[in-house]
């Protein structure tokens, strides 16, 4: 379509003043409630006097404790070793349904180098300072294409020779830019990015950087002018230079405007003949607008990202409900600073009048015109006596109860903030420095430290990580295949629990045996806990040392192979021996059951004959009968006794079966 450029300055400065009406009440509810509590906070950390840190009237001394400063990089230090420590600060999820891995760890593996080649980490870390210092920590996502110049060789004289030199390759690469609070605009009613109207950045760039984006076409072709200079965007310290030559103030605005205000500026009221009518609908829209110097439009187009997110991370050191902005570590140590600094001010101030000599003249007795001064081999002309004219004197001397009272004030500051060293542990716990005092009073630090780093992988690192992949996915597909990754921080303990850690372990290894399955494990957890240059390599030696041997593990094999058949025959020799036993036993027990059969058929068989010798009158019939009934008793028996005798011939079968 074709730009209406009869409407171009009209419509231009319809928006523009739109956009920069916004901005400027932004910053006056900003500048109203937080810019001077913000400028106090970097004084303290920075250790830099102002005479608006005056307590009293009377007060000479500028002197400021490094106590707020420590607490400041203590508390930073333990979150970036946290998150950085271990190297690997981010790893991606994949789903479930998923089975192929390689593809994850390609993106891992290049999204790390990506960083790398930006310095990604020394962004986080500053917004991480920030964060600790003002209480919010806020970070601008940058793409451009950059040209990198790479060692190259290549073949020259049909191959003969080979040409040494450089190569340029372009590639796309997604910054994040640290933001400072007086640069950073947001709607107050607020309190995170995605839900606001609209969020700025606003401050001064090197106006050749604006120049070459005209030239390159990134931005619209005007007349640029250079700023004046505005100590809004920068903090009043007697630090800051005032220099008003070659410098730009660029608005970056980031957020939605009204739908007629973009469809006048981007196309005008006349379309182009035969073009369709394809402009923006709804009440707002979300764009991308770069303004320079309040006035000059460089920049206008709907949001060109993929995921339609906004640019910008932030996250809060400690949250304020209902509030964007945070609260840091300055915050929190404020009123203890200040106590402490007035205490040791007050201390040097009134160390300046007993140690420096002071003197008492009667000035009614000094010679016209003499200058009354102190120092070593002066010559004091007096018209007397000099000890009645000249009287030293002092006003005593500084109480001692400010050392103690320093102390308590320095502790205070430890407990505002959270924020402590190794060293001063003991001191803190104060009377209970006992091993459980310590512990207790290290578990309370460790869950405050712990609950900042919670909400900086939450709110910061996580959507920087996942924004910056989407950015490589939608400008550089060849190397980011597009799919739904999770991504999740890859953070371990500070040096504060690292410490508690390995001194839990050290004990727990003191109560059990080298010879424990857990002992080696134990070690090799100490160990990844410790801050060592070869920690790795440590950690493989225990590692390779834990693997048992092939060799040694098939001796203990065989020996336990043949330990096992030695049982075996032990075992099998016992049961034959028992079952032989038994059989004895079973056999005897038949043979003393047969017993009464046998004597009963020794009655029978003397019945029979008896019969025949005692009653010659009996018939020869009766007498048949009789013996024909006792040899019927006798062949029963005799079943009887060869079932007896089969039962105990089964029952050895039995038993040397077992055996």
């Amino acid at each position: 379509m074709d730009f209406n450029e009869d409407n171009e300055l009209e419509f231009g400065n319809e928006l523009t003043s739109w956009i920069m009406g916004k901005c400027e009440d932004w910053r006056d509810h900003y500048d109203d409630v937080y810019r001077q509590q913000h400028e106090e906070y970097y004084r303290l950390w920075r250790g830099i006097w102002s005479g608006e840190d005056r307590m009293r009237e009377s007060e000479r001394s500028r002197l400021i404790s490094p106590a707020l400063q420590q607490a400041v990089e203590s508390s930073v230090a333990e979150v970036e070793e946290a998150t950085f420590g271990r190297g690997k600060w981010f790893d991606i999820r994949d789903d479930y349904q998923d089975q192929e891995r390689q593809d994850i760890q390609f993106l891992r593996n290049q999204l790390e180098e990506d960083m790398k080649f930006v310095s990604a980490r020394k962004s986080i870390a500053e917004c991480i300072l920030n964060s600790a210092i003002y209480g919010t920590g806020i970070g601008e996502l940058v793409v451009e294409e950059v040209t990198e110049l790479v060692p190259a060789t290549r073949p020259v004289m049909d191959g003969a020779m080979r040409a040494i030199g450089v190569e340029e390759r372009s590639r796309f690469v997604t910054r994040l830019v640290p933001v400072l609070p007086q640069n950073f605009l947001i709607d107050p009613v607020a309190t995170n990015i995605e839900e606001a109207l609209g969020v700025a950045v606003d401050k001064f760039v090197p106006k050749h950087i604006v120049e070459e984006g005209i030239e390159s076409g990134i931005y619209f072709d005007v007349d640029l002018e250079e700023a004046y200079d505005d100590d809004k965007i920068a903090f009043d310290t007697e630090e800051d230079s005032r220099y008003d030559q070659d410098k730009v103030r660029l608005t970056t605005y980031y957020g939605k405007v009204p739908v007629e205000m973009y469809n006048a500026e981007l196309y005008g009221e006349v379309l182009a003949e035969g073009e369709e009518e394809d402009l923006a609908t709804g009440a707002y829209i979300e764009v991308i607008a770069v303004i320079a110097n309040e006035d000059q439009l460089l920049k206008l187009e709907a949001n060109p990202y993929m995921m339609q997110d906004r640019p910008i991370v932030a996250f809060a050191w400690d949250n304020v409900p209902s509030r964007f902005w945070g609260r840091g570590v300055c915050e929190k140590g404020y009123n203890s600073q200040k106590a402490l600094d007035t205490e040791l001010r007050a201390r040097i101030d009134a160390l300046a009048l007993t140690v420096h000599p002071m003197m008492a003249v009667d000035a009614s007795r000094l010679p016209r015109g003499a200058k009354m001064e102190i120092r070593p081999g002066k010559t004091l002309l007096t018209n007397g006596n000099p000890a009645e004219i000249l009287q030293p004197f002092n006003f005593g001397r500084v109480d001692q109860v400010t050392f103690a009272q320093g102390e308590q004030l320095m502790q205070m500051v430890q407990m505002a903030t959270g924020a402590i060293d190794t060293a001063g542990i003991p001191s803190f716990a104060g009377s209970e420095a006992t091993a459980a005092g310590i512990s207790m009073s290290l578990g309370a630090i460790i869950k405050r430290h712990k609950r900042t780093l919670l909400n900086f992988q939450d709110n910061f690192l996580v959507p920087f990580v996942s924004k910056a992949a989407w950015r490589y996915m939608q400008f550089n597909p060849e190397l980011y295949p597009v799919n739904d990754y999770k991504f999740c921080a890859s953070s371990s303990l500070g040096i504060i629990a690292r410490e508690y850690e390995v001194t839990q372990l050290v004990q727990l290894l003191q109560t059990m045996s080298p010879d424990s399955p857990l002992y080696a494990t134990l070690i090799q957890s100490i160990v990844d806990n410790m801050n060592l240059s070869n920690r790795e390599e440590l950690i493989a030696q225990l590692q390779q040392a834990n693997q048992p041997n092939p060799q040694l593990q098939q001796m203990q094999a065989q020996q336990m192979q043949i330990q096992l058949e030695k049982e075996m025959a032990t075992l099998e020799y016992l049961k034959a021996q028992t079952a032989e036993v038994m059989t004895r036993v079973q056999q005897n027990q038949v043979e003393t059951q047969l017993l009464p059969f046998d004597a009963e058929s020794q009655r029978i068989r003397s019945m029979s004959v008896g019969m025949r010798d005692e009653d010659p009158t009996q018939t020869d019939f009766e007498q048949k009968t009789k013996v024909a009934e006792l040899a019927l008793k006798e062949k029963d028996l005799n079943i009887k006794e060869e079932a007896m005798r089969n039962q105990l011939r089964m029952a050895m079968m039995k038993g040397g079966n077992n055996g």
